[in-house]
Formats: C-alpha cells, sequence, structure tokens
C-alpha cells in the first residue's frame, strides 16, 4: 500500500507536477493513516477490538469516503509513543492526519491546519480531595504540578506564567493524561491539568479526584490535518462531520462515551469500589458463565447484578422483588427460577432475561439496543414502547435512546400517560437506572480488563496490527 504511494510522488516529481494532496493520497492508495493516542477519550482496546470516540468518528470518515468514492478505504492506525509526538508525525507528513483529542490553539496553527471541532471542552485544574484546595494560582507555588509534554495544557500554564512570575510546572514527556491524574490520586503530584472530559471519565474509578478551578472555558477539538495540500481532504471531513451532526450520529457517538460521566456521585462510587472488592469475587464466574452462554459482556451483568442488589443474594425490595438479580415472580417463573435468593439461578436467569429483551429490541441498532434493554429490564418493555410512541406523536426517532430518554419521565404524566396502552409509570426511575449501569459498567472495563468480554458497539472490523501491538505494551496502563 505505501509503496503505490511512494511512486505516486516519484511520478509527480518526475513530471514537475505539483505533489498529489492529502485526500489524492488516500484515494489511490486505498489507506487512510491516522496517528492516535491510546486514552478512553479517544481509542482503547474494548471488549471487541478497540472502539472509543474518536475510533468511531474516524471509521465513520473512512465508510463517508468509501461511499462517495465507490472504493474501499482500510484505515491505519498509529498510536503515538508520547504525545510530543502527534504534530511532528503530521509535519512529516507520515500520517495523513491526527484524530487524538487535540485542541485548536494558536500555536498549532502555526505548525498544521484543524479541520471542523466536533467538541467542546473545558480545561481543569485537578487536585486530590481533601488536600488543601487552592484558593488561586499563587497559591501553586512551591506545589509538584506536572502536565502532559506538548499539551494545549502547557501552552495554557506558560500564558499564566506571564502574570504569575513564581508559577512553575513540569512537563512530563512520558505521561499521559490518565497516569498523571493517577499520579494526583495517589499523592505522587500535588495538581495536574486534564480536559473535563478526561476527568469526568476517570473520576469514577478516581473517585478522590476533584477540580480545584477552571483554567479554561473552552477548547474546540478538532483533526489535525497537514499544513499544505489538505484543502480536500479537510473539506470532506467537514462535509463528513455536517452530516453526522445533521443526522444525530456524532451527539450519539459523544453520548455513548460521556452521556453518563457527568452524574458523579462521590459516596455511591467509593461504596462500589468498596463493594467490588469484598463481594463481587464470590460472583465473578457465574457472571463468566452467564456472559459466555447469553453473548453478553460479563461486566454489563455485573453492573446490573450490583444495580439491582449491591451483590446481595438475599436483598428483598419492599415490593418482593428479591435476589441479586431482583427477579420479580413472573420473571423467575418464566426464566425456571425455584430460588431467586439462589445466584447460581438468579445470574444466569437474569442473564437470558436481558438477552431475551435485547432480542425483542432487535430493530435497534447497538448500542442504543442495550440501553434499551437496560430500561425494559428495569420498567418493563411495555412501558418503553410506550415512551417509543410518545417519540412517534412528537415527530422523533424512536430508535434513538436519548428521544426516549427524555419520553420515560412523561409517563408519569396524565397527559400522555392516557394516551398509550400501558399507562402510567415512574418513567425517571429507568433513565436514571440506564446512567448507574452505565456508569457501574464502565468502572468495571477499569478495573477488570477482559477479552473474554463482548461490549455493545456496532464495531465489527478486526483492529490494526499496529494499534493491537501498541495496546499490547501498554497493557499495563489504565486506558
Amino acid at each position: 500500500m505505501r509503496k503505490a504511494t511512494i511512486i505516486i510522488f516519484a511520478l509527480a516529481l518526475g513530471t514537475c507536477s505539483r505533489p498529489p494532496g492529502t485526500l489524492e493520497e488516500i484515494l489511490s492508495s486505498g489507506e487512510l493513516r491516522v496517528i492516535t493516542r491510546l486514552s478512553p477519550t479517544t481509542v482503547f482496546l474494548g471488549a471487541d477490538g478497540y472502539e472509543g470516540p474518536e475510533y468511531l468518528l474516524v471509521d465513520g470518515f473512512a465508510e463517508f469516503l468509501s461511499n462517495k468514492y465507490a472504493r474501499p478505504i482500510k484505515v491505519e492506525y498509529e498510536p503515538a509513543s508520547r504525545f510530543a509526538d502527534i504534530l511532528p508525525t503530521i509535519e512529516a507528513q507520515q500520517a495523513h492526519f491526527a484524530a487524538a483529542g487535540l485542541t485548536i490553539t494558536p500555536e498549532r496553527q502555526d505548525r498544521v491546519t484543524f479541520g471542523p471541532s466536533y467538541q467542546e471542552v473545558q480545561q481543569l485544574l485537578v487536585y486530590r480531595m481533601h488536600s488543601q484546595k487552592p484558593e488561586n494560582l499563587a497559591a501553586l507555588r512551591g506545589k509538584r504540578l506536572e502536565v502532559v509534554a506538548g499539551s494545549s495544557y502547557a501552552e495554557t500554564l506558560a500564558g499564566i506564567q506571564t502574570n504569575e512570575p513564581g508559577f512553575t510546572w513540569t512537563e512530563n514527556p512520558n505521561s499521559e493524561v490518565n497516569e498523571l491524574l493517577a499520579a494526583v490520586a495517589t499523592r505522587e503530584i500535588d495538581f495536574t491539568v486534564a480536559d473535563s472530559t478526561s476527568f469526568d471519565v476517570h473520576r469514577h474509578y478516581m473517585p478522590e479526584l476533584a477540580v480545584a478551578m477552571k483554567l479554561k472555558e473552552s477548547d474546540q477539538l478538532a483533526w489535525a490535518f497537514r499544513k499544505s495540500n489538505s484543502d480536500a481532504i479537510r473539506a470532506e471531513a467537514k462535509a463528513y462531520f455536517a452530516s453526522i451532526e445533521a443526522n444525530g450520529k456524532l451527539e450519539q457517538i459523544l453520548d455513548r462515551y460521556y452521556g453518563h460521566t457527568d452524574k458523579f456521585n462521590y459516596v455511591g462510587t467509593r461504596i462500589f469500589i468498596r463493594q467490588y472488592d469484598s463481594r463481587l469475587n464470590a460472583y465473578l464466574k457465574m457472571f463468566h458463565d452467564a456472559g459466555r452462554q447469553t453473548g453478553i459482556d460479563w461486566r454489563l451483568l455485573a453492573a446490573i447484578g450490583y444495580q439491582e442488589s449491591h451483590w446481595d443474594p438475599s436483598a428483598v425490595s419492599p415490593t418482593g422483588v428479591r435476589g441479586l438479580m431482583m427477579l420479580t415472580t413472573s420473571t423467575a417463573n418464566y426464566m425456571g427460577v425455584s430460588d431467586r435468593e439462589n445466584p447460581e439461578e438468579a445470574i444466569p436467569a437474569g442473564a437470558r432475561y436481558f438477552a431475551k429483551l435485547r432480542e425483542r429490541l432487535s430493530q435497534i441498532p447497538e448500542p442504543d439496543r442495550t440501553w434499551f434493554a437496560l430500561a425494559a429490564y428495569n420498567v418493563g418493555y411495555g412501558h418503553v414502547r410506550d415512551a417509543q410512541r410518545i417519540v412517534r406523536m412528537q415527530g422523533g426517532n424512536p430508535h434513538r435512546w436519548l428521544s426516549v430518554a427524555d419520553a420515560l419521565p412523561m409517563l408519569a404524566e396524565r397527559k400522555w400517560y392516557s394516551q398509550v396502552p400501558n399507562g402510567y409509570a415512574r418513567g425517571w426511575e429507568p433513565v436514571k437506572y440506564v446512567e448507574n449501569v452505565r456508569t457501574y459498567f464502565e468502572i468495571l472495563n477499569w478495573l477488570e480488563p477482559d477479552t473474554d468480554a463482548i461490549y455493545p458497539h456496532d464495531i465489527n472490523a478486526s483492529p490494526e496490527p499496529s494499534l493491537q501491538t501498541a495496546a499490547a505494551e501498554s497493557a499495563g496502563n489504565t486506558i
């Protein structure tokens, strides 16, 4: 593939014509080379290969180009070993663009050119909860503040230093944001700087992290392209992002990875981690077995079990629902369970029941299909269907979880529940239920990395070898 690209360059130089543009290279070689970084907010190893917001966005862009130009486009990912290597790789034309959660800054615009912004974030100064929170920037003097080398955070701090002469920090060339956040949580350093998205993701399994102050209110994230000969590919990127913003795909991708992260509960997260340490091990094999039997990620099943009972097989609700998976009498009878308080019966039965709900919702694409099934597990399939009816009445898309999540609470309003077959429901409860299960699931993703799991997503392609190799080398990192 790369040899064909080199030949094109040679022909262009031999005829004194202009060098081919980035889009021409991609179309002639059938290969889209993207430099990225391995992190929860960009690309990471999931249960069924690689995923992450940047992964899904790039995959969609390759499909967009393939459809438009009627030729297959393969994506080759190059994970940067250091954050500071990303821009030099683009400048050296060793990748077509960078999809790495990059912030648009004036300094970077001197080196690369950016595509359209697809997300807005804030820069946060992060410290460890219960340590002394700084009242102002002057209070940081003499403290250990480390940021990722070459990051926009370093540019922000350099600007602050002009007004705070005694203000100092260290640029760490060997650590990613997640590693510096972990260093704050373990008191190895006092402070670091992170985007709001990174902070929201990581505090769910590092609950001691807290925001000291906002350093920047608004940063725009975008892909970075070569400074020259990239007009055509940037125009295609602009058209692509316009299309996925119009059809709701961009919102769906961002909701998938961040939609539940802003619902943080410090006490609840601490309790979850404590009970993960003390309770889950007794039922781990049962969840693994149930996952293999049903094709459901065992960690998702464990997250359901925790939300239902805190992994307590003797739990009983005021309405008589009982057991680790909180099965009703009718559901237990339907699934052939004789003792709901026996986890060896309850866990596989709960898993099979959840799998059946997902099968009934087969017309809904993933990952929304899984969120629908979680809501149905909590409030009942009929009420979820009623919420879909309300979405249709309002002219929305009944197959989008974001729309149905807005409609479910309306089942508590006479104006709406009187128009649907199953009547009144405490519709806000399944919305909160889904948020909680997603949060517990994500925490388990980082606490229990496992290739035996199946994540609910719609990417079936095998990971690129270069990306897989990099992930194997970084398997010890919490990414």
